[in-house]
């Protein structure tokens, strides 16, 4: 049975070389994990390890090993290698964790490339993402790893974050259920999930210097809920992120690691830093950080000469080892779902066509005054560069290399049984005005890539110690290549090129289908000039199949927004990839929206389908629980369909200001044409209080509750019911 705690022969680690030589005896005990452990057995490995350990051996545990090597071995080709980011002692026994990242699969090899996390935030469905963190557990443990760092929470404050494509959306509920589906679904297969970047990680381009202020309730209102909801979920460990919280790297923030996540939530796994510069000091362990990744910068030698001065208690690496290899034994003890997990795994039929499912069910259809679904025999022009190319998104760290994808036009082409070929691009609008008057249907795919969005990677980069924190982070990042890649967005709409293209078509031709293929928001202040919009976002390896299917009614479009889209720029918070110190404030998206009395052009949560939904009978109650809520939804429409029913709770507000209404429940449900459901929601008293500042718990306001339910954000468009607590 393949055990991939281990690394594999090849990549076998040799002690390092600072290790002193220990007077140790032949035959060292063995604490080598095995199936089947107890958890009194466990806690004695566990701390066998930790009494036979050197302190050497134990402040090894604490960091990573072998990037950098690998990096080298392999031409800078992330994940191409298994590398050891924790535990292990080989002298001992001890199991070692081996990462691989990959929101949207698993950055190793070739394997299944599923859609963002945002495309996959989209479609709304908490199983899909379970199942989709169970295909990706298979293929991490076909590729000898076993910690994978999948689970991307953080929260989509502006759309124009660099790598908002690998988080769900805007809302902190939402964020909670989806992150807690794929972590479940990951540690199926006895891989160690990692939830990230903890926390108020929502600027790319500065990640590494920026100190976001935040206050006490808008921290854990706003910015925490998800995080804790991953944790309680079971979810076995944190990565902390780059940026200052309050004046503290978040990575050594003793308020963060110790007092919120370890004293008020319980939590008992272990905390690993960000890749590279992700702690600058030695007492980031005494904070509550465990393991440095991927490699020993500022723990390995700095760590044990503070321990040997006395600045940090042996006592804290005592407990960081206990974490690691507590964690490690407990997934090592557990039965695996399958004898062996191979090769043959990776990017099967089966996880390719979730893929698909998956590109399907996130596609959001934002306009469409009737002219989808295409009818086959359709007369089809295309238009756009990125009709033809791979455009997966981002390619840092989250890059997954599958073995084929496929394109808008191959999609298209396969669909309709010819070979379509691209009718205009941006470079020659004439050509593109001719052609569009040519055709039937138009359809135009624009949007953005890796070059406009993504994780910033300065070209500047060291792993080199420095001086001085703020040399280190001016200089952060894995490797340096001498060119910048990635980062925040600084416009929210199309680049100019591209929005020519979309005047020039849909001046041509009224039936043109505009294809949007992004990270999250544009906005489409040309959106009546359309026939039609779809919104894609990077949709994974099977995206053009997807596609096809979409737009000719194979599928019917199900997708909902998971942000806002405002009408302009200035209806978002503030926001600058360049800040040095930023302030982030209760309200953003939807509750920033309505707060202000502000109409945006597609609210959080919207998208159309092929046929029409009713909302009838919302009806709410109070019990010693909570709220149970139920209301009938009718298909009202010419075809079957799928409805995400969303349900928001509006609060007294007297006592503490709210928002308007948080989300607080979604269902998606499939109806045939005609056909009705009633839907049912509970809402637990947990998810109804706000924290008290000056107590430091949380509280229910007493008063009248509101309960809105529909199909989207938008006031206009709710049922709404009300309950006193």
């Amino acid at each position: 049975m393949q055990t991939p705690f281990f690394p594999t022969p090849h990549l076998q680690l040799r002690p390092p070389t600072n290790i002193k030589e220990l007077p140790l005896s032949d035959t060292p005990p063995n604490y080598a994990p095995r199936k089947g452990l107890s958890e009194a057995e466990i806690r004695e490995m566990v701390e066998g390890v930790i009494k036979d350990a050197t302190l050497e051996e134990k402040v090894a545990m604490m960091s990573g090993r072998g990037f950098m090597e690998s990096m080298q071995r392999t031409n800078n080709r992330w994940g191409a290698e298994p590398y050891q980011a924790g535990g292990g002692c080989e002298r001992l026994g001890a199991p070692a964790f081996y990462f691989t990242d990959g929101p949207r699969g698993v950055a190793r090899g070739n394997s299944t490339c599923f859609p963002t996390t945002m495309a996959r935030g989209a479609s709304w469905d908490c199983d899909l993402e379970q199942r989709i963190g169970e295909a990706m557990g298979k293929e991490i443990r076909a590729q000898d790893c076993n910690l994978s760092g999948a689970v991307c929470i953080n929260l989509l404050r502006h759309p124009g974050w660099g790598r908002a494509q690998e988080t769900y959306g805007e809302d902190p509920y939402h964020l909670g259920e989806m992150g807690a589906a794929l972590s479940t679904g990951i540690q199926t297969h006895n891989v160690a999930a990692t939830v990230k970047h903890f926390a108020v990680n929502s600027i790319e381009n500065s990640r590494f210097k920026v100190d976001v202020k935040v206050d006490d309730r808008t921290l854990r209102e706003v910015y925490l809920p998800h995080f804790k909801r991953v944790l309680d979920s079971g979810c076995a460990t944190v990565m902390s992120a780059y940026n200052k919280m309050n004046g503290e790297y978040c990575g050594q923030n003793h308020d963060l690691l110790t007092n919120i996540l370890r004293g008020e939530w319980g939590f008992e796994g272990f905390v690993h830093s960000d890749w590279i510069f992700g702690v600058y000091k030695p007492y980031g362990a005494a904070a509550g950080l465990d393991v440095e990744n991927p490699e020993p910068i500022y723990f390995g030698q700095n760590l044990i000469k503070s321990v040997k001065k006395g600045a940090v208690a042996p006592s804290v690496i005592d407990t960081a080892c206990r974490r690691i290899l507590t964690t490690a034994y407990k997934l090592l003890a557990a039965e695996d779902p399958f004898e062996a997990y191979t090769i043959d795994m990776v990017a099967n039929e089966e996880h390719v066509a979730l893929a698909r499912e998956a590109a399907e069910k996130s596609a959001v259809l934002l306009t469409n005054n009737g002219v989808l679904p295409l009818r086959k025999s359709s007369n089809v022009s295309v238009f756009g560069s990125l009709a033809t190319i791979a455009n997966t998104g981002d390619h840092g760290s989250s890059t997954v290399r599958p073995p084929h994808v496929v394109t808008p036009l191959q999609g298209l082409s396969t669909y309709v049984g010819r070979n379509l070929t691209l009718a205009g691009d941006e470079t020659d609008l004439e050509q593109a005005a001719a052609a569009a008057r040519d055709a039937e249907i138009a359809i135009v795919i624009v949007g953005t890539t890796a070059d406009d969005e993504g994780e910033y990677i300065p070209g500047n980069l060291s792993t080199q110690s420095e001086t001085s924190e703020e040399k280190s982070a001016e200089n952060a990042g894995p490797l340096g290549s001498g060119k910048d890649r990635g980062g925040d967005r600084r416009k929210l709409r199309l680049p100019d090129h591209q929005q020519a293209l979309v005047d020039t078509v849909t001046e041509n031709n009224p039936n043109t289908i505009v294809v949007l293929v992004c990270g999250s928001a544009i906005i489409c202040d040309w959106a009546d000039k359309a026939g039609a919009i779809l919104q894609t976002f990077y949709a994974g390896m099977e995206g053009g199949t997807a596609l096809a299917n979409l737009l000719y009614g194979e599928v019917n479009p199900s997708g909902k927004l998971p942000f806002s889209v405002a009408y302009s720029e200035a209806d978002y918070p503030f926001f600058d990839p360049d800040a040095d110190e930023i302030e982030y404030g209760p309200l953003h998206g939807y509750t920033l929206l309505e707060s202000t009395e502000t109409e945006p052009m597609f609210w959080f949560g919207h998208g159309l389908s092929y046929t029409q939904f009713s909302y009838r009978a919302l009806k709410a109650r109070t019990t010693a629980e909570g709220i149970d809520a139920e209301v009938t939804l009718v298909n009202t429409g010419d075809t079957a369909g799928t409805e995400i029913s969303q349900l928001y709770i509006g609060f007294p507000g007297d006592l503490v200001y709210r928002p308007n209404k948080l989300l607080r429940g979604f269902e998606r449900t499939t109806l045939a044409l005609g056909a009705r459901k009633t839907i049912r929601f509970h809402v637990p008293l947990e998810q109804l209080k706000y924290y008290d500042t000056s107590t430091g718990t949380w509280r229910i306001e007493p008063g009248t509750h509101t309960i809105h339910v529909g199909g989207t954000s938008d006031p206009a468009a709710l049922l709404n019911a009300s309950v006193t607590i």
